[in-house]
């Protein structure tokens, strides 16, 4: 990405430091209206930008990725930071029980859900 960028920087106009412009003048490209325009054709509500970086924090540590590792992605400095940001969902730690049960315990199924004989 950074490569990428610096390539891009090559062919900016001279003397302006934006990197992103709008249509080749000198404005700044805005992300707000290629933003909100996706989230509307997409029909999704009360969502930030911001929200991606909780997302990505989530789906790294459900992929099964150090806290380290999540920090390193996220630029984080204190493992405090990524605990704020990933969040395991409801199925995710409900597969983890299951994945503990079933190394553990002697599971069987009956009508109601599931016996657990120790």
């Amino acid at each position: 990405m950074a490569e990428l960028l610096r390539e891009h920087g090559r062919v900016r106009k001279l003397g302006k430091d934006q990197v992103f412009v709008a249509n080749g003048s000198a404005e700044v490209w805005l992300f707000d209206k290629a933003w909100y325009g996706a989230l509307k054709a997409a029909k999704i509500k009360n969502f930030r930008w911001h929200d991606l970086r909780h997302t990505t924090a989530s789906y790294l540590a459900m992929s099964g990725a150090t806290t380290a590792e999540i920090a390193a992605v996220l630029g984080h400095r204190t493992l405090q930071m990524v605990k704020r940001y990933a969040h395991l969902s409801d199925q995710h730690t409900g597969t983890v029980v299951e994945r503990m049960t079933k190394k553990y315990c002697e599971v069987s199924e009956v009508a109601t859900g599931f016996r657990i004989d120790l």
